[in-house]
Parts: C-alpha cells; structure tokens; sequence
C-alpha cells in the first residue's frame, strides 16, 4: 500500500484514484461497506482511502480524554488488508480545518488528489465548521468533474455501527459485541516497552504497551490473540492480557497512574523489546483487583491463562 502524506504536489501515479473518504477509527464494518464500494464502483481505478492525521477531534480538543480506537499504525495495516493501493493521509492542520467544503472539494479532492471518484458515507461533513453535507459534496462533483457516491449507513442487529458505539462496547468490557460492529478483533498495536518486570518475577513474563491516545477499554482480563508483527519471533499467538493500572503496584502513588496493557504470551521464550506487537481482545475474563499477597495474585493469574487458553482454543474458524 502506497502512503500519500499531504495532497500537494502528488504525483500522476498516485493520482487517478477511487476512493473512500472519512476518519476510518476503527476501520469497523461501516467504513468497509464504503471501502468495497469505491472499489465496485471503479474497479478500473486503484482503490483510495482519504483520512487524516491526527484525528480532526484531537486537532480541536487536544486535552480531551483519549478516544481513538486505533492509532496510525493500526489503521493503515487494516486498510492495507481490505487492498487499498493508495492511502492519502492528509496532516490535519489549522489550514485543512479552514477550507471552506467548496475549497476542499477543488483544492484538496480534485486539484490535489486528483481522485476519479469519491465514496462518503451518509453521515460525511466535511469543510471549516463542518458546513460541508455527503449531498453537498455530490454537487460539487458534478461541478468539479469527479464522481461522488453516498453509502447508506449500516447497522448490526438494532444497533447503527459507529466508532462511538464500539468504544461504548469496550468501556462495557464487551469484545465481542464490539468485534460484531467491527468485522474483526478490536486491536491495540505498538511498540513493546520497558516495564517493571513485575511479572517475571510472578512468573509470568509479560510485553508491555502504552495506549496513551487510545480509548481504554474496561479496566482488567482478557483472553487475546497477539501478533507478533516483526523480528525474529513474528508470528501469532495465544495469550491473556491485562489492561489498566495494576493497582497492588500503584496504592501509594500519588496523582493518576497511567494505563498500560500487559500481554503474556502462552508457549513463548525469547525478547520481545522493541517488536511491534498487535493484541486482538477476543473476551473480558474478570476486572482489575487487589489481592492479599502476591501468592495470590500468581493463583489467580494462572487461572487466567488456563481459562484463556480453553477460550481460545475454542475459537470457531469463522471468528473475526
């Protein structure tokens, strides 16, 4: 997958495209339906997604509590798993939030990207102030000379799916409905990074991320499939996982502690410090707690990863 960053300048090779348009967090079952459809509607043109980075929402209210599903770096391997050739990532800055919708629609989408056609779903606004309609930007194709499509909204069951009913899932500890609105695991990818070893010394190693930025899921236990995404251990694997703010380790800290996730590894030997890891939570087994002695947190933990390791090995082929 090409990465286009910024639309001036763009070369003709990159240009030409039929794509999606939208923040994409998540990349849920919505945005595919816009996705494949951009690509049935051209299928003689290489397949696009327009977004932007960072998030319109942290450009306007950067001290806001963090709600983004997926970071950069697991949006575009989402995309590039649905095919798309071309990922334009626009930086949203103080200028692309100015643009009138007409001087996005002619600057960024036609002279800019030069896109053949462009697919928004029914609740697309776009332009300084959000002005800027799905219907308005199909006016401004047929001006402009490139196609617009509107994708209808979709639901799953009686629920609409969108980015803020997945993240009220997760806050409700439910992977699983939020994997339905999703099409696949809700995963959380980044760096390993240095911890306190705590969990080595409990006998259960463990690889730790920071989600600052993220929307955090309920606080405590899961059952999750980790992928490996580089080094000499790439490879997928079944694990549980905690998220939150260990809180045998944090009683005395003054101020908020901060979140992190944790993820032991089921049948894994080796350093894993610095490699990119990928964490698909499959199921919430039990929230966040103290316990009387570190003898105790170790029992409970092993009946974690025995519980874990039943659930997903019980996993049906068709799972996301």
């Amino acid at each position: 997958m090409e990465i286009v960053t910024g639309y001036q300048l763009v070369s003709a090779a990159n240009r030409g495209a039929s794509a999606a348009i939208g923040n994409f967090d998540g990349v849920h079952r919505g945005h595919q339906a816009v996705i494949a459809l951009a690509r049935q509607l051209r299928p003689d043109a290489p397949l696009g997604v327009v977004s932007f980075e960072p998030h319109p929402r942290t450009f306007f209210a950067p001290n806001a509590p963090a709600f983004r599903l997926t970071n950069a770096l697991a949006r575009r391997h989402r995309l590039e798993k649905l095919g798309v050739a071309k990922l334009y990532e626009l930086p949203f800055d103080q200028a692309l939030a100015q643009l009138s919708p007409r001087a996005f629609a002619r600057d960024v989408l036609q002279k800019g990207l030069g896109l053949a056609h462009a697919v928004v779903g029914a609740d697309f606004r776009f332009g300084r102030g959000r002005a800027g309609t799905a219907d308005d930007l199909a006016a401004l194709g047929v001006e402009l000379g490139f196609g617009v499509q509107i994708a209808p909204l979709v639901q799953a069951g009686q629920r609409q799916i969108s980015s803020t009913n997945i993240r009220q899932a997760l806050t409700q500890g439910d992977p699983q409905g939020a994997a339905a609105m999703l099409g696949h695991w809700h995963r959380i990818e980044g760096p390993v990074i240095e911890g306190a070893q705590r969990g080595r010394q409990l006998g259960f190693p463990t690889a730790n991320m920071c989600i600052d930025g993220l929307h955090p899921p309920r606080f405590g236990v899961y059952a999750t499939l980790i992928d490996v995404l580089d080094g000499p251990h790439k490879g997928r694997y079944h694990g549980a996982s905690s998220i939150g703010i260990r809180p045998m380790f944090n009683a005395a800290t003054t101020g908020t502690p901060t979140a992190n996730l944790e993820n032991f590894l089921f049948d894994f030997t080796g350093d894993l410090y610095g490699a990119t890891l990928s964490v698909g939570l499959v199921a919430y087994l039990r929230p966040e707690q103290e316990f009387p002695s570190l003898g105790a947190l170790s029992r409970q933990m092993a009946a974690d990863c025995t519980e874990a390791r039943a659930l997903l090995a019980s996993l049906p082929r068709a799972a996301p």
